[in-house]
């Protein structure tokens, strides 16, 4: 298993892992001591093996030549990996740790089979998609980046509880509170934390409005900082550095407001959820509005630009969304036709079909 760097490259590959284990077979990864598979992969029980690798992407010179300077290295490492483990296949899910470990594989004639979450590919992805095996892909737009034969929408690994989240009408009346979910991810956004903040008062006050609960998730960095205004803003609900039960949290809300990550989108329309969905700027090749932008045609997300969202635009979309209840459920019904239950089996299933061709 290849793919680090991100919680988004590394859930959907451990739940692929956890479904190969679960059938009997022997699942190892490679990856990077300073990604999340070092945080991820250990405590899942699985044996990882690392390599040194930096991104490619969105870099400053020094580092991208640092990077080159390490892929050589990185491939030889990976390639010695490979030959002592004598894997039947490998499985990337994308990210710069899963470049060398690609390379290495395609020079060893090993099967590749390569997970595509976002909208447009990662650049390992893009550059190494003829050598695929198989392809999976969660968008089909994603399809014509790779061999029109060997491609499939598959949808992106998601825990069950999320598929088991029951949905949750809108409030009959204002005086029913309206549940908004806001997490920016494991890590926390700083713009989604900027305007929950400064939606607070805005939320608070008007007593025309709807009654209004918040579950956030700030992440570690802001929660210190913001739980004593939370606590001092008179909103209702509670706020977390992380929250353990996210599954618990889809349940309770009737929106949620988002980063457009593929692990974020993929859990949004496994639990039907309607969203207001903010794009990372950064994010490589722009992948997360290019998520986004597919639900939103659909009809099952607003798109608000990371520039524009500020706490007023927030408190504004937030009350009127509260008001429509007609429009929440038809968002929730298109989120449910992103949902791919199975996923991870359906990867699982390919993975072995490879491995008796090549082992018998």
């Amino acid at each position: 298993m290849a793919g680090g760097g991100s919680g988004g490259h590394v859930i959907p590959a451990l739940a692929v892992a956890r479904e190969l284990r679960a059938r009997g077979h022997s699942v190892r990864f490679i990856g990077t001591r300073r990604g999340m598979e070092a945080k991820l992969v250990p405590p899942a029980g699985f044996p990882i093996e690392w390599i040194e690798i930096g991104g490619l992407k969105r870099v400053g010179p020094r580092k991208l030549i640092e990077t080159l300077a390490q892929l050589p290295w990185s491939v030889w490492q990976a390639s010695r990996m490979l030959r002592r483990a004598a894997p039947a296949a490998v499985f990337s899910t994308g990210g710069y740790v899963a470049g060398p470990v690609l390379v290495a594989a395609i020079r060893n004639r090993i099967p590749v089979i390569v997970m595509e979450p976002n909208a447009v590919p990662g650049f390992t992805h893009r550059r190494l998609a003829r050598f695929a095996a198989r392809a999976f892909v969660s968008f089909p737009e994603t399809a014509r980046w790779f061999p029109k034969e060997r491609v499939e929408v598959a949808g992106l690994p998601v825990r069950e509880e999320f598929f088991a989240v029951a949905q949750t009408p809108p409030p009959a009346s204002p005086r029913q509170p309206f549940t908004i979910l806001i997490t920016g991810g494991s890590q926390g956004s700083r713009t989604l934390n900027r305007a929950a903040e400064g939606s607070w008062p805005l939320l608070s006050r008007n007593p025309d409005r709807h009654a209004v609960r918040m579950i956030h998730q700030t992440g570690a960095a802001a929660f210190e900082e913001l739980a004593p205004r939370f606590r001092a803003s008179g909103v209702s609900g509670e706020i977390h550095a992380f929250l353990n039960d996210m599954p618990a949290a889809f349940a309770c809300a009737h929106l949620v407001v988002s980063r457009a990550g593929m692990g974020a989108v993929s859990e949004i329309a496994a639990a039907g959820k309607p969203s207001i969905l903010v794009p990372l700027p950064t994010a490589s090749d722009q992948h997360q509005l290019r998520n986004a932008q597919a639900l939103e045609r659909a009809g099952a997300a607003l798109l608000i630009p990371d520039r524009e969202l500020t706490g007023a635009r927030l408190a504004q979309e937030i009350t009127r969304l509260a008001a429509e209840p007609e429009r929440l459920e038809a968002m929730a019904r298109a989120a449910r036709t992103f949902a791919r239950p199975g996923a991870a089996r359906r990867v699982a299933e390919i993975l072995e079909s490879l491995a008796v061709g090549r082992t018998g």
